[in-house]
């Protein structure tokens, strides 16, 4: 039996919710002994204020428990099949470089003891120069031009190396930032990247990519075992440390599997929180500072409509796993 399969994805899965979970407490108690507190923003929602001080970059403790997971996997299969797995090695270089940035930009708001840590710009360059060295090294490990899939059709293409340096760099910024984005209240960036992880764990069994395998399953049970701590009441957040290394896992995964553009479908929440900002900013100057929404992105919407957070991230996390099903069953349909 090929070691590519359900039962290796559920033990590398378990592996990742064990160390999670237990070593959450620990994390926790840490983060409050340095007075790593959130800071609230006054112009978010007034019943956020509660929040202030609960700690952040809580982060680290699914960081630990994918990257021991991914690890542990990775010698599993070495010695069944005596080979390395280096996509997952790759991807987590991806997002643990991100889950770096976020740590400086953590600690620069604890610093200053505002929720305000690198500038845009700052953040932005060294998001652009993560994606770089991730994609110099997907052009080492590949043979030929790269190749762009199509969901929903049998069409695979290739193009040139420039035109997709710069696609591979915008679509794995735009996933880190968007991820970003979606973590606003208890368990929501957690409780929607979950099913993603889930997905990229299936499409690397129906694939027998080792490596996608091993690292979506470990985000998998590193998120569920986040999840015992930051869903609503949360005792921890995970600050830019957790949600940038998400979004840089998403993104790699993606690009792992050759298909960058099931982003569109897997990640359909966090483009909608995404383009909800960008509309509310663009329209709020057009009109001349009217509100689109009554407040971005639109996660906050929903709770200025009266959303309890429990219900918003059931209904988020619910959509994106129907999508992931959808992608699946139908998108991935003509090339498994």
């Amino acid at each position: 039996m090929t070691p590519i399969n359900i039962r290796t994805a559920l033990l590398i899965c378990a592996v990742a919710f064990g160390i999670t979970a237990a070593i959450g407490p620990a994390v926790i108690r840490y983060l409050r002994k340095m007075k790593f507190g959130q800071k609230i923003l006054e112009i978010g929602p007034k019943w956020h204020m509660n929040k202030q001080n609960i700690p952040t970059m809580g982060g680290f403790m699914f960081i630990i428990g994918i990257a021991a997971a991914v690890c542990a996997g990775d010698l599993l299969l070495a010695m069944q099949t005596g080979e390395v797995a280096v996509t997952s090695l790759a991807v987590l270089g991806l997002a643990v470089a991100y889950g770096a940035v976020g740590l400086v930009d953590d600690y620069a708001k604890i610093r200053k003891k505002e929720n305000a840590g690198l500038t845009p710009q700052q953040k932005l360059v060294l998001q652009i120069l993560v994606a770089g060295a991730f994609i110099l090294v997907l052009f080492l490990s590949t043979d030929g031009s790269p190749k762009l899939w199509l969901p929903f059709t049998d069409i695979v293409f290739a193009w040139p190396w420039p035109l997709y340096i710069i696609f591979a760099a915008f679509v794995i910024v735009g996933a880190d930032n968007a991820v970003n984005l979606t973590d606003g209240i208890d368990g929501l960036a957690a409780g929607v990247t979950l099913p993603v992880a889930v997905f990229f764990t299936f499409v690397g069994i129906a694939q027998q990519d080792a490596g996608v395998m091993t690292f979506a399953a470990a985000l998998a049970g590193g998120l569920a075992g986040f999840l015992l701590y930051n869903f609503n009441p949360a005792k921890v957040f995970m600050g830019d440390t957790g949600s940038l290394f998400l979004g840089g896992a998403v993104a790699g995964l993606a690009f792992a599997c050759d298909m960058p553009l099931i982003l569109l479908l897997v990640g359909l929440v966090y483009i909608i929180e995404t383009l909800s900002v960008i509309l509310q900013v663009t329209y709020f100057k057009a009109s001349g500072g009217k509100r689109l929404f009554k407040m971005a992105p639109i996660h906050h919407h929903f709770e200025m409509c009266g959303w309890g957070e429990k219900k918003i991230v059931l209904v988020f996390s619910g959509l994106t796993a129907l999508l992931c099903l959808l992608a699946y069953f139908v998108a991935l349909a003509p090339i498994l």
